[in-house]
């Protein structure tokens, strides 16, 4: 079977467009000349996103999206096509973060988080991959996590969630062979975004501290979120015939002072702030 090639215009629909993760991409892709369409709750953010992209010579339109109302979604992508045409990438990276320890967070508060992280992924997942079908291509990257494989104290309902979205997406994977659509996973490690920011400084501290006592942040740096743009990009960018089907993005461990040449800190970003 020959495979379609991408056409020349291929629009994106990035959920999660706000901040952090979903904001560097939309930058990244728009200046690697891709039409967005920035989907959030916080559609000033995403104006002002779209203001800058235009305005710096690439194509963007914002669209108000709530991952966990399936009426929003639905809205949210009639609208992105109807502005961009067809969706031909989407990211589906809208999240935040609520963490306690597994025994003492409450059902609404976990549920909420399997909501956002997983169920939130599926039912944009499932408003956009029809289409894409019918067509015979498209790229549907899901926002994973390290912890699916590394899972961290303090953060069980979004382990949970994001294990989910790694058995979504190996399912989708299967279900989806020969039909020219591929669905893709990151899964970052520690990123700076905006999520943890609402976190109050002990439980902060009382969390990364849990995660040393693992083995599980074994330095303090942390991923910047372009470095999870350029990851997607490299995805949805391979040419046909070929699937990225998960990748996983570290930070890398600091380099000694008089190892980085000309002195030259080469410790990483040591910003204090949320996760991914």
């Amino acid at each position: 079977m020959a495979h379609i090639p991408h056409p020349e215009r291929r629009p994106v629909l990035i959920a999660g467009a706000s901040s952090g993760i979903g904001a560097a991409t939309a930058e990244y892709l728009a200046a690697a000349g891709y039409p967005v369409a920035l989907a959030a709750r916080r559609v000033d953010k995403l104006q002002e996103l779209a203001d800058m992209i235009s305005g710096a010579g690439g194509e963007a339109v914002a669209v108000p999206l709530d991952v966990t109302d399936d009426a929003s979604v639905r809205d949210c992508v009639a609208k992105a096509q109807a502005a961009l045409g067809p969706i031909e990438i989407a990211v589906a990276g809208a999240g935040d973060l609520d963490v306690g320890l597994s025994y003492e967070m409450s059902e609404t508060d976990f549920a909420s988080q399997v909501d956002i992280h997983l169920v939130g992924a599926h039912r944009l997942y499932r408003n956009i991959v029809p289409g894409m079908i019918d067509r015979g291509r498209g790229d549907f990257v899901f926002i994973g996590s390290d912890v699916a494989v590394r899972p961290r104290p303090w953060s069980s309902a979004y382990v949970a969630a994001k294990t989910g979205v790694d058995g979504l997406v190996a399912t989708a994977q299967l279900e989806l062979e020969g039909t020219g659509v591929r669905a893709s996973i990151v899964r970052p490690g520690q990123t700076i975004t905006g999520m943890g920011f609402n976190l109050a400084p002990e439980v902060m501290e009382k969390m990364l501290n849990s995660w040393i006592t693992h083995g599980l942040a074994r330095h303090g740096n942390f991923l910047a979120p372009e470095h999870i743009a350029q990851a997607i990009s490299a995805i949805v960018g391979m040419p046909r015939g070929a699937h990225m089907r998960v990748v996983e993005v570290e930070a890398e461990g600091a380099i000694p002072r008089n190892k980085s040449g000309g002195g030259a800190d080469m410790t990483g970003d040591q910003t204090t702030g949320g996760t991914k």
